[in-house]
């Protein structure tokens, strides 16, 4: 069990968790033992249970630990299976943590929710402005993640935290698909699971790029225009995908873009296809402007990504003109790839009293 700090009020209590650099630089709930004790309660698991070990303190990251962060957080309760979920896809070997907090690389983990939980367990905004102010579930669920990054990881600025500048998802970065707007399956059955099951998906991400397109159903070039500036977006010679060509990057889709796309008969795996054909540059334009990185191609063209299956797509946002796209880091033993769990939410607890607080 972890030690108790003591201070003689909250107010105290906050002042000595900055000076300690345990917040992210904003107010946070103070996690009293009550406040632990319900939040943990809720889990319906051990609070010694460990769920993984964060880069690149390789702090454990127990039950306990990680509710201390979403109570810190302000996380409802009904949160925390996708809290844990998240810890648990960043504990993962394959999303090599301990790099993706030492780069100096902008990135940050987003989470990614699909399935009952999105409802259950939220709910986790997947319309408008979900990214933005204003969604409680999203906003403290992705700020449990990046509490636990640094208070259990250890990822503090200029420390071991070496991004140049980050970006405003390091505080919070969270969403969910808009299934039932989507025209396609939700992007968690295309990672391998089952329409029913609840998943958390982990990718390290640039901030959003805004993509502006205005559809036209009367035109037949309607698709293919749109596919064009999704991939100008995606990897353009400013991304580290076209320098470094490695990694998995993100589209999401508004409703009335992916509308457009499946109007055209395109499937989730020929729209990546297709984007995947689009961002080949030109092997002149590398060797000219990646520098260091430059000259390691042969041929007229080259990929920015591996393969389409490296190109995520997911539906979310409001009906409109714009889309978004998240470049990537690219770096690390696995490629700032993307990492898939399961969300156990029929294991939690709902504590009497807390409904709706």
């Amino acid at each position: 069990m972890s030690e108790w700090l003591e201070a003689e009020d909250e107010e105290k209590a906050l002042e000595q968790l900055h000076e300690m650099r345990c917040t992210d630089g904003l107010p946070v709930v103070i996690p009293t033992k009550d406040r632990l004790d319900r939040m943990i309660l809720a889990t319906g698991m051990d609070p010694d249970l460990i769920l993984g070990e964060l880069g690149p303190a390789m702090g454990i990251a127990t039950v306990e630990k990680v509710a201390a962060a979403a109570v810190m957080a302000g996380c409802k309760p009904d949160y925390i299976p996708i809290v844990i979920a998240a810890v648990k896809a960043a504990a993962e070997p394959a999303f090599d943590l301990a790099e993706l907090q030492a780069t100096t690389h902008c990135t940050a983990p987003l989470i990614i929710v699909n399935g009952p939980a999105r409802i259950n367990c939220g709910p986790v905004s997947s319309g408008y402005g979900a990214l933005g102010p204003g969604h409680r579930a999203n906003a403290t669920i992705g700020r449990a993640l990046r509490l636990s990054m640094i208070n259990i990881g250890g990822g503090r600025p200029g420390v071991s935290d070496m991004a140049l500048l980050g970006h405003p998802g390091k505080f919070t970065y969270c969403l969910a698909e808009a299934e039932e707007q989507s025209p396609f399956p939700p992007l968690h059955t295309s990672l391998g699971f089952d329409q029913s099951e609840s998943v958390v998906t982990l990718l390290g991400c640039e901030a959003p790029h805004s993509v502006l397109f205005s559809d036209n159903a009367d035109d037949p070039e309607d698709s293919e225009k749109l596919l064009y500036v999704l991939s100008v977006g995606l990897a353009n010679m400013a991304t580290n995908n076209a320098i470094f060509t490695s990694g998995t990057a993100l589209v999401v889709l508004g409703p009335k873009h992916a509308s457009a796309l499946a109007r055209a008969g395109l499937s989730r795996e020929t729209i990546a296809q297709k984007l995947w054909e689009l961002t080949h540059h030109k092997t002149a334009d590398h060797n000219r402007y990646a520098g260091e990185f430059g000259s390691r191609f042969q041929g007229e063209t080259y990929p920015c990504f591996p393969s389409p299956k490296n190109i995520l797509i997911m539906v979310a946002g409001g009906i409109g003109l714009y889309s978004m796209v998240m470049p990537n880091w690219g770096g690390a033993g696995h490629n700032n790839c993307p990492v898939s769990v399961r969300v156990e939410d029929n294991q939690f607890c709902e504590i009497p009293g807390l409904a709706g607080n």
